[in-house]
Formats: structure tokens, C-alpha cells, sequence
């Protein structure tokens, strides 16, 4: 590891201090964890894990609407192209 130092402002440093009380963690951690996952957003991911981390994810839940009806409801209507569309 590198040593590196940086400002916080008084209020995120107090922050900082009650969730390393709260968690049981170094500030050092908390700030490499925060890093890692700011780094993370802005990586490219590899399509096929987040594919495979994503099945399955609206298996059997009940509060969506059904798919297939809506579906059938789209396709009664044919498409029409106004004036303005080409």
C-alpha cells in the first residue's frame, strides 16, 4: 500500500470517525472501501457477469404487471407512421 493523505472537512471527518465507531472499522478501511467502489462505477464490467449476475432477478415476483397481456393489448393496435415521423 501507499501512504496518502488527504482533507476532509470538519463534517466528514465526524462522519467518518461515528461509522468507524458503528462498523467496527479502521477510517483507513472505510476510505479504501469508498475508493474501490467510486473506482468500480466508472470501470467497464464485463457484460457476461453482469448479465449472470442479473438472472433471474424478476423471477417469481408479484408486483409486476403481466407481460404478456400488455403485449397482446400493444399488438391489437397496428402502427401508423404520422406526417411528422419521417
Amino acid at each position: 500500500m501507499v501512504r496518502t493523505q488527504i482533507y476532509l472537512t470538519e463534517k466528514e471527518r465526524a462522519a467518518l470517525l461515528n461509522l468507524a465507531r458503528q462498523t467496527g472499522k479502521k477510517q483507513s478501511e472505510l476510505i479504501r472501501q469508498a475508493i474501490d467502489d467510486f473506482i468500480g462505477k466508472f470501470q467497464p464490467r464485463d457484460r457476461r457477469a453482469a448479465l449472470e449476475q442479473a438472472w433471474g432477478i424478476w423471477k417469481d415476483r408479484d408486483d409486476l404487471p403481466d407481460f404478456e397481456a400488455l403485449r397482446r393489448e400493444f399488438d391489437r393496435f397496428p402502427y401508423s407512421r404520422s406526417d411528422n415521423d419521417s
